[in-house]
Formats: C-alpha cells, structure tokens, sequence
C-alpha cells in the first residue's frame, strides 16, 4: 500500500489526503477496519454486530473462502481465521481441522463462515449439512456452535437466524 500524505484540516477531527487515492486504497482500508473491529477482545452480541465486517472481508472474493470466527465464554473475539479456500462454487472443508483450530484456540465457542462468489447469500442445502456436520463435531470437545453466516455481495445470512442452528 502507498503512503498518503495527510494534513489536518479546519474542520476537527478531519484530515485532507494530499495524493489522490485510489478504490483499491479504500478497499484496503476497509478490509483493515473490518480486520481491526474484529480483533481480539471484542464482544459480539448479534449477527448484525459482525455482517458489515464479514462482508467488507469476504464478499468481492473470486472464489469460496471459508472462515472462523473463535469466541471466549463471553462470545468475545479470540481469533479471525481463514481455513479453507476453493473454487468458484465451492471449497473442501474438513471437520477435522476445524475441531483442531478451535482447541489450538481455547475457543469456547464459534462462528463459522463462508462467502459465495456469485454474490447470493442464501445457504443451499450443502451449507445446512455442513453446518450440522461441524456443529457435531465441535459439540464433542466442548465448542458451541453459535451461528454460520454466509457472506454475498447483496448482504449476510445467519442459518442460526433462519433457524437451522
């Protein structure tokens, strides 16, 4: 990223960039807030507390990403971490690497999440079924399974919202 050479001006709390920046800036920006809202410590209370950040994260990639969100007993960040990439229309996720992360994490509990590509966030029927595979798994050792959020460009969906958690 480029450094922006950045003057106060008038008005407070405002800043004038004196080289001209560009979308990708902003989009790197961004991303950084989004990284920055979820770092550790922060406490989410609703779905709506993390959509906006996933979204910033996730939705303009070119190919399925699935993450983790890893939460304390007191549903606060512990880690954001990307697990598995894929394809276009899909991305191999193993139950076993998810338990694994989520014990190198001491997380209590999580949110797991994933992208769709094509920029609709409706879950199909292979994300109902993952959801229910991993919350299983993550069950056995002791880690709750408080949503699965899929991001889209038109928006976020919670499956525990929708019900299927």
């Amino acid at each position: 990223m480029r450094l922006h050479k950045m003057t106060a001006s008038e008005s407070t709390g405002t800043y004038l960039v004196e080289s001209p920046v560009t979308e990708a800036d902003i989009l790197l920006m961004a991303r950084q807030l989004a990284n920055l809202r979820l770092r550790r410590g922060r406490a989410l209370t609703s779905p709506q507390d993390v959509f906006s950040h996933l979204q910033v994260l996730l939705a303009d990639h070119e190919h399925e990403v699935f993450a983790l969100l890893h939460l304390d007993s007191r549903h606060r960040v512990i880690a954001f971490q990307e697990m598995f990439r894929g394809t276009l229309d899909g991305a191999s996720v193993y139950p076993r690497e998810i338990v694994k992360a989520a014990l190198e994490h001491n997380a209590a509990a999580m949110i797991l999440v994933h992208n769709h590509p094509s920029g609709d966030p409706e879950p199909s029927q292979a994300d109902r079924n993952l959801t229910h595979k991993l919350q299983e798994a993550l069950n056995l050792v002791g880690v709750r399974t408080l949503d699965h959020v899929v991001v889209g460009r038109e928006g976020c969906v919670s499956l525990a919202e929708q019900g299927y958690l």
